[in-house]
């Protein structure tokens, strides 16, 4: 078992500082907006940015997770800017998709004690990610619904979460994809054990507040 993946059990809600959302300018703001939350992990995606920008948002907001019971922070994508984010902070780590690099290969660049996350849209790929579980952390099933965040992604539905569910995994997974107030309910009778909201939480002025309802209708339709 990967060394941080059991501090991800009780995590209900995953955090993304998603670029496409958030202006330069309001990073820091939308991060402490994310961590006022009490959300046990933050990544960082900037998908249409240079990697030299992306290092620049990165040590922007580090500040922000050095402090006391900070949340983890992660880099969507970027292994050598994680690898360097890692060696500054113990609580970090890397998120890597399917067409990225081989999740062995990843750990090593970031090293042990750190988190490292996948992402998985079908059951064969889930099945297979929970079998990395000496390496991985965590692994994200989506997008259970279309998106303006992965445009062009074909979405997987609910039957995907649902079977992903019944496999009972090892390690903790995140639905990812379309989650927001109006879906959130039938995201979690489908059987979605921790979730992830980008586009629902960020637009809002108050992402708190919005990240608060999220969780609140999540954990109300869970029953919990």
């Amino acid at each position: 078992m990967a060394e941080l993946s059991d501090t991800l059990r009780d995590a209900t809600f995953y955090g993304i500082l998603d670029t496409g959302y958030v202006a330069r300018e309001n990073l820091v703001e939308k991060c402490k907006q994310l961590i006022a939350t009490n959300c046990k992990i933050i990544q960082l995606r900037a998908k249409k940015q240079s990697e030299q920008e992306r290092r620049d948002m990165a040590f922007e907001i580090l500040p922000l997770f050095k402090t006391p019971n900070a949340p983890y922070f992660i880099i969507n994508d970027s292994p050598e800017l994680a690898s360097e984010i890692c060696s500054i902070i113990p609580n970090a780590g890397l998120h890597i998709g399917q067409d990225d690099m081989n999740p062995y290969e990843a750990r090593k660049i970031i090293g042990k004690n750190r988190i490292l996350g996948l992402s998985t849209h079908s059951k064969e790929q889930a099945s297979n990610a929970d079998k990395l579980s000496d390496v991985l952390d965590y692994f994200a099933v989506g997008p259970v619904f279309a998106t303006n965040t992965k445009p062009g992604r074909i979405p997987v539905g609910l039957e995907l979460v649902q079977t992903v569910a019944k496999m009972s995994p090892t390690l903790p997974w995140f639905t990812i994809g379309g989650v927001n107030i109006k879906t959130i309910s039938e995201v979690a009778k489908a059987g979605a054990e921790r979730i992830v909201a980008v586009s629902d939480v960020l637009i809002p002025a108050d992402t708190t507040l919005a990240v608060n309802q999220l969780v609140a209708e999540f954990k109300k339709s869970k029953n919990i």
